[in-house]
C-alpha cells in the first residue's frame, strides 16, 4: 500500500493512540505509527515535534528524559489522564465518521 496524505486534525489522535500503548519518544512513535498502519502513514519530524509540544501545552501528555534501548538520551512521551479522556472523545467521533464515510463510499446510489 502507497503511502497515504495525513488529513488535517489526525496527527494529535494517531500520537495519543500511539501513546496509550506506553511511554515513548518521537522517533518510536512515528516508527509505531509507520508499522500500525503497514507504512501507509508516514508522521514526519516536521509535524511530529510541533504537535507533541501542542500536546504537552494542552496537558495531554507529559514528557520525561530517558534512555533508548540504544543508549541514546532522548524526550519520551506518555499520556495523561486528561489525554486518555480526549483520546476516548477523539475514537469515537473518528469512529462514527469512518461508518459515515463508509456509508457513502458503499453505497449502490441515493436511497429511494
Amino acid at each position: 500500500m502507497g503511502s497515504l496524505e495525513l488529513l488535517r486534525g489526525t496527527v494529535d489522535v494517531l500520537i495519543l493512540k500511539t501513546l496509550s500503548w506506553g511511554p515513548l519518544h518521537g522517533y518510536g512513535i512515528s516508527r509505531a505509527i509507520r508499522n500500525a498502519t503497514e507504512n501507509a502513514l508516514t508522521v514526519e519530524e516536521g509535524a511530529m515535534y510541533p504537535a507533541l509540544r501542542r500536546l504537552e501545552n494542552k496537558g495531554l501528555v507529559e514528557s520525561s528524559w530517558g534512555r533508548t534501548s540504544t543508549g541514546r538520551e532522548a524526550k519520551f512521551y506518555r499520556l495523561t489522564r486528561t489525554g486518555s479522556a480526549a483520546l476516548e472523545k477523539e475514537v469515537r467521533s473518528w469512529t462514527k465518521y469512518v461508518a459515515a464515510m463508509a456509508g457513502v463510499i458503499e453505497a449502490e446510489g441515493p436511497k429511494k
